[in-house]
Formats: C-alpha cells, structure tokens, sequence
C-alpha cells in the first residue's frame, strides 16, 4: 500500500507541478473571494482527465479524443493572454485588463478548460498506470491524487502572495501574464500536432 501512495504522488507531481507557473499566475490575477473558482475548476479538470483515463485503462470506453482535438483547447489561453494584451495597451484600470480572470460563474470554466489543454499528455501516464492496479490500489491512487491537487493548489496560492512574487507580477504583468498564456496555448497546439492537422486539412 505504501508503494501504491508514493507511486500515486510521485505520478501527480510529474504530472502536475508544470502547471504551478499557471496557478500562480491565476491566483495573482483575481480578486480577493474568488480562489474558490481555481480551486473548482482545477479539481473538476483533472477530475475528468482521471476519469477518462481511467474508463479507457478499464476498457469500458474509448473517451479521449485524437491529440490534435485535444490541442484546440489551446487556443482558449491564447485567447487569454490577447485579450489581457489589448486591453493593456489600452492602459485600462488594472480591473478592467483583468476582467476576465474576473467573471466570477465563468472563472472556474476557464480555468476547467485551461487544466483541460494542459493535460493531454497526462493520459498517456495515467491509462497505462491504471491497467497495472487492482480496485484497490486503484481507489488508494484517486485519494492519493485527489490530495496531492489541494497540495499543488495550496502551493500556488501560498507562492502568488509571497511579497516578491506578487510585486514582480504586479509589476510586469502587462507581458508576464498575455506572453505566458499565448506561450501555454502555442505549445498545447504544437505539441498535440494540432497545427500539422490543421494545415493538412487547408492544404
């Protein structure tokens, strides 16, 4: 069992500590009361990105999409990073650039979907994992898991208040934050062969 849990969180910390950069950028970005909706929408995306994985180690579905489908979520941070780009060339209240991080119902969904596109190769970790354990084992991963997401989350918003963290975001962020997310969605495209799939079907 003890191998079972420290093969769990060694899996999520492989997994998941590349999107640290992320939840300190979101938890920088929002306003006081609206933490929960990271919270929210990081446990429901990796959430599905187990459950899938999981349906398909079991052999009950074959859910997950081609990689390049996968890849056109990419295009929501990049849709992110331009529209805070924008609006901070248009020297708006800080509120106003970071509207979007700001809409209170559609915070966690952006983050969902972020986590969503972030995650494509995390499938190709957890289906083969899972075909190796037993229901136990199985269930004893999920907690395991389902810990380690508050652990990582926790983390992120504990970095994005440290003073020097905070002030050099705050001070940068009309290109920290748009060049980040662009970045992020570029490379969940590339990666996902979603740009070659796309040319192949304009040419």
């Amino acid at each position: 069992m003890t191998t079972t849990i420290l093969t769990a969180a060694a899996i999520y910390a492989a997994t998941g500590i590349d999107y640290l950069v992320i939840l300190i950028l979101l938890f920088s970005q929002i306003k006081k009361g609206q933490e929960k909706h990271i919270w929210i929408g990081k446990y429901i995306g990796t959430i599905i990105v187990i459950g899938a994985s999981l349906l398909v180690a079991l052999g009950v579905s074959n859910v997950i999409p081609q990689h390049w489908v996968i890849g056109l979520l990419g295009i929501l941070p990049i849709y992110l990073g331009i529209k805070i780009w924008i609006k901070g060339e248009e020297d708006e209240d800080e509120s106003e650039i970071l509207s979007i991080f700001s809409t209170g119902r559609q915070l966690w969904v952006s983050v969902t979907f972020i986590v969503l596109a972030s995650s494509a190769d995390d499938f190709s970790i957890y289906v083969p994992y899972f075909t190796t354990l037993n229901a136990t084992e199985i269930l004893v991963s999920i907690i395991v898991i389902l810990i380690m997401i508050g652990v990582l989350i926790y983390v992120g918003l504990r970095l994005a208040h440290l003073n020097f963290v905070s002030e050099k975001i705050e001070k940068y962020e009309r290109w920290i934050v748009p060049i980040v997310f662009i970045g992020l969605g570029i490379y969940i495209m590339f990666e996902n062969g979603t740009f070659n799939a796309l040319f192949s079907f304009l040419f």
